[in-house]
């Protein structure tokens, strides 16, 4: 099993709070994770038929079943479960007395704020991270088969094409998630909308052109693209505003979150092609937006992610924001070669927002880390160093 950074935090909650919740996207690693660190735990998964109905059916006799130090998985089957949950956590307040693990974040949130609130450590697992697959051994062999392949564990470990993988793991989604959980029906304009934000990814979101290519209503796409973004699939970057006001009603741009995806999506099918395709830097812009939440999700912290725009043209990809103020301002450029012009946009705007030349960094596809008089120049394979 690749180690995932997560764990260390997980065990620690597990420590002080009586539930723990591992939520993010299907097929993650989160039932993996969960078992490795807490191996003499009890294991259940909601997904089986038998053990929903039985739960459903009689939540105290199925709780009594298993007891304390269970894993629960796919908790959010069952959510009549979490009011029976409360009433056991409650009776002791013991650390560490369940696991639950989701992935559909938004049902089981709802269920959780229902029932466990301040009850729960809610941490998130999102695919490998390229600094977890260097840890492990398993670098990709380059940037672009880091892009193609993206960070579901499984394509690692049983050595999967992602031409086999992301059509079966988009069908399994659609079928679970979608139709069964998110109860949306229109299937096939659904896995519409997929593509087209593949296509459309790093840009700015436009819901009303989304809708007219879909064919369906405006508040359908919304309703939809809230679905993607609560199964981890998809993610809204705001744009920057001293304002928190203004920072709500302009336009985000649209992000899917796992390069692989995208490019089954896109009909990528091998690393040569990124070479000259007109998605890379889009996807290279993704890489490194993840890798930057993927750390902070490690740590137990929610990314306070934006981008900059301004009506004079300027743009700085990456705004990172700790406390009320920006902390970090982040250029991205897929080329491998530097150029000093890459601080263009970061030397005007970050001396607006008081951001120094040292939390001003050009992530690039090149292999070389170093500083300059202007901000800091990072190899992508070196995002960590900056403690992010």
């Amino acid at each position: 099993m690749i180690k995932r950074e997560l764990g260390d935090k997980v065990l620690a909650l597990a420590e002080k709070f009586p539930v723990v919740s591992i939520t993010g996207p299907r097929q993650s690693g989160k039932s993996t994770l969960a078992k490795a660190l807490f191996p003499d735990y009890s294991y259940v998964s909601l997904e089986d038929a038998d053990w929903r109905a039985f739960a459903e059916d009689d939540p105290r006799a199925f709780l009594s079943r298993f007891g304390e130090r269970t894993i629960i998985d796919e908790a959010q089957r069952v959510p009549s479960l979490f009011s029976y949950l409360q009433g056991i956590v409650d009776k002791t307040g013991n650390p560490g007395q369940f696991v639950i693990s989701g992935s559909q974040n938004f049902l089981l949130m709802e269920a959780i704020d229902q029932s466990l609130a301040g009850r729960v450590a809610i941490m998130n697992l999102l695919p490998l991270s390229f600094h977890e697959l260097c840890e492990a051994g398993l670098r990709p062999g380059s940037l672009n088969d880091w892009l193609l392949l993206g960070g579901y564990p499984r394509i690692y470990d049983k050595g999967i094409d992602p031409a086999d993988y992301y059509p079966s793991y988009i069908q399994t989604y659609i079928e679970r998630d979608v139709r069964q959980t998110a109860r949306v029906e229109k299937l096939v304009e659904f896995e519409r909308l997929l593509s087209l934000c593949a296509s459309r990814n790093a840009g700015i979101l436009n819901v009303e052109s989304l809708s007219r290519e879909c064919g369906v209503a405006v508040n359908t796409v919304k309703g939809w693209l809230s679905v993607l973004e609560s199964s981890f699939l998809l993610q809204r970057l705001a744009p920057y505003h001293r304002n928190l006001g203004k920072r709500l009603v302009k336009t985000p741009k649209l992000y899917l979150r796992d390069t692989g995806l995208i490019c089954n999506l896109l009909g990528i099918e091998s690393a040569d092609e990124l070479d000259l395709s007109p998605y890379r830097g889009g996807l290279f812009e993704t890489a490194v937006i993840e890798e930057i939440a993927k750390a902070r999700y490690a740590r137990g912290r929610k990314p306070k992610l934006y981008f900059w725009r301004d009506s004079s043209g300027r743009e700085i990809d990456v705004i990172v924001e700790k406390g009320p103020s920006p902390s970090w301002a982040i250029e991205i450029k897929s080329s491998s070669t530097y150029s000093p012009k890459f601080f263009k946009s970061l030397d005007v705007v970050c001396d607006g927002l008081d951001i120094p030349p040292a939390r001003r960094v050009v992530v690039y596809a090149g292999e070389e880390t170093f500083e300059t008089s202007h901000g800091m120049v990072c190899a992508f394979g070196d995002i960590r160093s900056l403690g992010l």
